[in-house]
Protein backbone atom coordinates (compact mmCIF):
# COMPACT_ATOMS: atom_id res chain seq x y z
CA UNK A 1 0.00 0.00 0.00
CA UNK A 2 1.30 3.46 -0.81
CA UNK A 3 2.10 5.81 2.05
CA UNK A 4 -0.60 8.14 3.30
CA UNK A 5 -0.11 11.72 4.47
CA UNK A 6 -0.09 10.37 8.05
CA UNK A 7 2.71 7.97 7.08
CA UNK A 8 4.66 10.86 5.56
CA UNK A 9 4.27 13.00 8.68
CA UNK A 10 5.32 10.07 10.89
CA UNK A 11 8.40 9.57 8.68
CA UNK A 12 9.33 13.24 8.91
CA UNK A 13 8.82 13.18 12.69
CA UNK A 14 10.86 9.99 13.05
CA UNK A 15 13.85 11.69 11.44
CA UNK A 16 13.39 15.04 13.15
CA UNK A 17 12.43 16.92 9.98
CA UNK A 18 10.25 19.85 11.01
CA UNK A 19 7.17 20.33 8.85
CA UNK A 20 4.07 22.47 8.72
CA UNK A 21 0.94 21.53 6.81
CA UNK A 22 -1.99 23.65 5.72
CA UNK A 23 -5.16 21.96 4.47
CA UNK A 24 -7.09 23.52 1.59
CA UNK A 25 -9.42 22.74 -1.31
CA UNK A 26 -7.97 20.46 -3.98
CA UNK A 27 -5.41 22.19 -6.20
CA UNK A 28 -4.62 20.68 -9.59
CA UNK A 29 -2.61 23.48 -11.27
CA UNK A 30 -0.14 26.20 -10.35
CA UNK A 31 -2.74 28.80 -11.30
CA UNK A 32 -5.37 27.30 -8.97
CA UNK A 33 -2.95 27.60 -6.05
CA UNK A 34 -1.84 31.17 -6.72
CA UNK A 35 -3.79 32.81 -3.87
CA UNK A 36 -2.87 30.14 -1.33
CA UNK A 37 0.82 30.45 -2.19
CA UNK A 38 0.75 34.15 -1.32
CA UNK A 39 -0.05 33.10 2.27
CA UNK A 40 2.68 30.46 2.58
CA UNK A 41 6.34 31.52 2.63
CA UNK A 42 9.01 29.76 0.61
CA UNK A 43 9.26 28.07 -2.75
CA UNK A 44 6.23 26.43 -4.29
CA UNK A 45 6.38 23.64 -6.81
CA UNK A 46 5.08 22.20 -10.00
CA UNK A 47 5.86 18.52 -10.27
CA UNK A 48 6.07 16.52 -13.48
CA UNK A 49 6.14 12.75 -13.86
CA UNK A 50 8.02 11.97 -17.08
CA UNK A 51 9.25 8.89 -18.96
CA UNK A 52 11.28 8.20 -22.06
CA UNK A 53 11.04 5.41 -24.65
CA UNK A 54 13.81 3.44 -22.93
CA UNK A 55 11.78 3.23 -19.73
CA UNK A 56 13.61 5.91 -17.73
CA UNK A 57 11.30 7.47 -15.15
CA UNK A 58 11.99 11.06 -14.08
CA UNK A 59 10.24 13.14 -11.43
CA UNK A 60 10.83 16.87 -11.85
CA UNK A 61 10.14 19.36 -9.06
CA UNK A 62 10.41 22.90 -10.38
CA UNK A 63 9.73 26.25 -8.79
CA UNK A 64 6.10 27.04 -9.59
CA UNK A 65 6.91 29.90 -11.96
CA UNK A 66 9.92 28.39 -13.71
CA UNK A 67 9.64 27.93 -17.44
CA UNK A 68 10.61 24.44 -18.47
CA UNK A 69 11.97 23.52 -21.87
CA UNK A 70 11.14 19.87 -21.62
CA UNK A 71 12.08 19.36 -25.26
CA UNK A 72 15.67 20.25 -24.29
CA UNK A 73 15.93 18.67 -20.85
CA UNK A 74 16.66 15.17 -22.13
CA UNK A 75 19.90 16.40 -23.72
CA UNK A 76 21.10 17.79 -20.42
CA UNK A 77 20.23 14.76 -18.28
CA UNK A 78 21.16 12.05 -20.77
CA UNK A 79 17.80 10.48 -21.52
CA UNK A 80 15.77 10.16 -24.68
CA UNK A 81 13.09 12.76 -25.30
CA UNK A 82 10.73 12.88 -22.32
CA UNK A 83 6.95 12.71 -22.32
CA UNK A 84 4.39 12.66 -19.53
CA UNK A 85 4.20 9.29 -17.80
CA UNK A 86 1.03 7.23 -17.71
CA UNK A 87 -1.17 7.70 -14.64
CA UNK A 88 -1.09 3.92 -14.06
CA UNK A 89 2.71 3.94 -13.91
CA UNK A 90 2.64 6.97 -11.60
CA UNK A 91 0.34 5.13 -9.22
CA UNK A 92 2.44 1.96 -9.42
CA UNK A 93 5.78 3.68 -8.79
CA UNK A 94 4.95 6.75 -6.71
CA UNK A 95 1.62 5.77 -5.20
CA UNK A 96 -0.07 9.04 -6.23
CA UNK A 97 -2.47 10.13 -8.94
CA UNK A 98 -2.32 13.08 -11.37
CA UNK A 99 -2.83 16.32 -9.51
CA UNK A 100 -1.08 14.96 -6.43
CA UNK A 101 2.39 14.42 -7.88
CA UNK A 102 4.97 15.43 -5.30
CA UNK A 103 8.57 14.80 -4.37
CA UNK A 104 7.27 13.40 -1.08
CA UNK A 105 6.02 10.43 -3.15
CA UNK A 106 9.65 9.31 -3.50
CA UNK A 107 9.06 7.49 -0.21
CA UNK A 108 6.79 5.09 -2.17
CA UNK A 109 9.50 4.34 -4.76
CA UNK A 110 11.13 1.60 -2.71
CA UNK A 111 12.66 0.02 -5.83
CA UNK A 112 14.45 3.32 -6.67
CA UNK A 113 13.06 3.40 -10.21
CA UNK A 114 12.64 7.18 -10.28
CA UNK A 115 15.35 9.70 -11.05
CA UNK A 116 14.66 12.93 -9.16
CA UNK A 117 15.44 16.31 -10.75
CA UNK A 118 15.02 19.53 -8.75
CA UNK A 119 14.99 23.01 -10.21
CA UNK A 120 17.90 25.20 -9.04
CA UNK A 121 15.41 28.06 -8.49
CA UNK A 122 13.37 25.86 -6.15
CA UNK A 123 16.44 24.69 -4.26
CA UNK A 124 17.39 28.33 -3.66
CA UNK A 125 14.21 28.71 -1.58
CA UNK A 126 13.79 27.99 2.09
CA UNK A 127 11.37 26.54 3.04
CA UNK A 128 10.06 24.45 0.14
CA UNK A 129 6.39 23.48 -0.19
CA UNK A 130 4.94 20.27 -1.62
CA UNK A 131 1.64 18.41 -1.51
CA UNK A 132 1.83 15.71 1.19
CA UNK A 133 0.80 12.88 -1.20
CA UNK A 134 -2.62 14.49 -1.72
CA UNK A 135 -3.53 17.79 -3.38
CA UNK A 136 -5.78 18.95 -0.52
CA UNK A 137 -2.90 20.16 1.63
CA UNK A 138 0.52 21.79 1.34
CA UNK A 139 3.46 20.86 3.55
CA UNK A 140 6.47 23.09 4.14
CA UNK A 141 9.89 21.79 5.16
CA UNK A 142 13.25 23.49 5.25
CA UNK A 143 15.44 23.03 2.20
CA UNK A 144 17.93 21.07 4.32
CA UNK A 145 15.10 18.95 5.71
CA UNK A 146 13.85 18.26 2.21
CA UNK A 147 17.30 17.21 0.99
CA UNK A 148 17.58 14.94 4.02
CA UNK A 149 14.15 13.45 3.27
CA UNK A 150 15.14 12.65 -0.33
CA UNK A 151 18.36 10.99 0.85
CA UNK A 152 16.46 8.92 3.42
CA UNK A 153 14.28 7.54 0.60
CA UNK A 154 17.41 6.29 -1.18
CA UNK A 155 17.25 8.93 -3.91
CA UNK A 156 19.51 11.83 -4.80
CA UNK A 157 18.59 15.45 -5.45
CA UNK A 158 19.90 16.18 -8.93
CA UNK A 159 19.76 19.95 -9.40
CA UNK A 160 19.19 21.40 -12.88
CA UNK A 161 19.16 25.11 -13.68
CA UNK A 162 16.13 25.49 -15.93
CA UNK A 163 17.08 29.11 -16.67
CA UNK A 164 20.18 27.82 -18.45
CA UNK A 165 17.99 25.53 -20.54
CA UNK A 166 15.92 28.55 -21.58
CA UNK A 167 19.09 30.34 -22.64
CA UNK A 168 20.08 27.32 -24.73
CA UNK A 169 23.12 26.46 -22.59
Amino acid sequence: MPATPADLFAFLDQYGIDHRTVEHAAIFTVEEGRELKKQLPGGHTKNLFMTDKDGAIVLISAEAHSELRLNQLHKLIGTRRLSFGAPELMLEVLGVTPGSVTAFALMNDTERRVRFIADAALMACDPVNFHPLVNTATTAVSRAGFERFVGLTGHEVEIVDFIKLLAGS
